[in-house]
């Protein structure tokens, strides 16, 4: 259940190809250390013209946060895509309103984000794809430091799938 189906180390590593072989359509994207660092406004580098680039290749793109409307529409704005905020990842109910928005089925989606807690487990727990990234940085907050070490341990076992 915690297995990914795809590994990068950035968002930018993704290519059509590897998502047409998984039969996926649309992305759901997170955004604090997948689109931009922890709680910046600016995008990292290349990942706007990333998203044009999958969006030309025909895959509907949103971006899935568990974040505020506050932190994520302007950021939404800036790469001219649909959002939602108060996702409750991983609780599937944010996931599978983002499928309904898209318009396409829940195994036709894929979840990209470097969080095995929330972005994984909320793919899985509503049948999607997911894509694990690795953490641009690691945040400072206790809770997301105790996440970190788990997930430590469960990346190393899923380095046999770069």
């Amino acid at each position: 259940m915690l297995k990914p189906d795809l590994l990068y180390s950035r968002i930018t590593e993704l290519t059509p190809e590897a998502l047409r072989k998984l039969g996926v359509r649309a992305l759901l994207l997170d955004v604090d250390n997948t689109l931009a660092l922890h709680g910046k406004p600016e995008p990292l580098p290349g990942t706007q013209d990333w998203a044009a680039r999958m969006t030309e290749a025909g895959f509907a793109l949103l971006i899935l946060s568990n974040n505020t409307d506050a932190r994520v529409a302007p950021f939404a704005a800036k790469y001219g895509l649909p959002f939602l905020s108060g996702a409750a990842k991983p609780l599937p109910g944010g996931f599978r309103r983002a499928a309904k928005i898209l318009k396409t089925p829940r195994r036709e989606c894929a979840v990209v984000g470097d969080q095995i807690f929330t972005d994984l487990l909320g793919a899985r727990l509503s049948g999607m794809r997911a894509v694990l990234l690795e953490p641009v940085e690691l945040e400072s907050g206790k809770l997301l430091q105790w996440k970190r070490r788990w997930e430590k341990r469960l990346r190393k076992r899923y380095q046999a799938l770069r």
